[in-house]
This record gives C-alpha cells, sequence and structure tokens, in this order.
C-alpha cells in the first residue's frame, strides 16, 4: 500500500478481533442521580428509598388517611370524590398484590410438581423444611 492513499484505506475490524472488555455492571443510580438539587439531595434520597420504597411510602399514607377519614366529614363534592377515587386505587393496588401472591404459590406448586416426578426424596426433603409445625 502505498503512503499517500491512507486516507482511502478502510480499517476493518472483525468479530473479536479488538479489545474485548466491555463494563457491564448496570448503572441504577441515574434515577437518584437526575433529582435536581433544589428537589433533595440524590444520595439522601437513595438512602430512604433502600429503607422504605415510594410505594411503601404511599401506602403508609394512604392506609392512615383512609383509616382517619369519614366521608360524612367531607364537605365539598370533589373531596368525597377523591375519597371514593382514593379508596378504589387501594382495592386495585390490593387486587393486584393478591393476583401477584396467587402466580406466585402457582407457580411454586408447578415447580414443586416437577421436582416430584423427577426426584421424590428431595421433594421429601423440601417439604419436610417447610411444613407447618
Amino acid at each position: 500500500m502505498y503512503p499517500w492513499f491512507w486516507s482511502w484505506a478502510p480499517r476493518i475490524q472483525f468479530p473479536f478481533s479488538g479489545a474485548l472488555s466491555q463494563w457491564v455492571e448496570p448503572n441504577t443510580d441515574w434515577f437518584f442521580g437526575s433529582i435536581p438539587p433544589q428537589a433533595g439531595i440524590g444520595e439522601v434520597e437513595k438512602k430512604i428509598f433502600d429503607v422504605a420504597s415510594y410505594g411503601r411510602q404511599l401506602g403508609l399514607i394512604t392506609e392512615v388517611l383512609l383509616a382517619s377519614v369519614h366521608e360524612e366529614s367531607l364537605e365539598s363534592d370533589e373531596a368525597r370524590q377523591s375519597l371514593a377515587r382514593l379508596k378504589r386505587i387501594q382495592a386495585d393496588i390490593e387486587n393486584v398484590k393478591s393476583e401477584h401472591e396467587l402466580q406466585l404459590a402457582d407457580s411454586a406448586v408447578a415447580i414443586l410438581e416437577k421436582l416430584r416426578v423427577k426426584n421424590p426424596d428431595e421433594l421429601a426433603r423440601v417439604v419436610a423444611k417447610f411444613a407447618v409445625k
């Protein structure tokens, strides 16, 4: 190859012909790192989130609010509608949780059924470990 044609010489790399190192650790700080300074400190928010997720915090607030507010005590129709909507949302959330628990139980039964067919002795060991006493 002539040196004056170097700009037309394509550089071709086939798979596995270059550097094979790659950073694969997931970056999970993107959410807390994007919190604006006036809204809070991302590091502190992450520590708080590790103590109780936003869903858990909102769930506790909802439970206390619904237990302490009676529909008769609300003066405006908008407040009554909002309370009814909050009750529906809480019921829907509880339904989602119940469905998830049922799916989890069904998955466990399916896995135990496979274990019963493949290795009955191991099934007996697992059942004995989780037997209610």
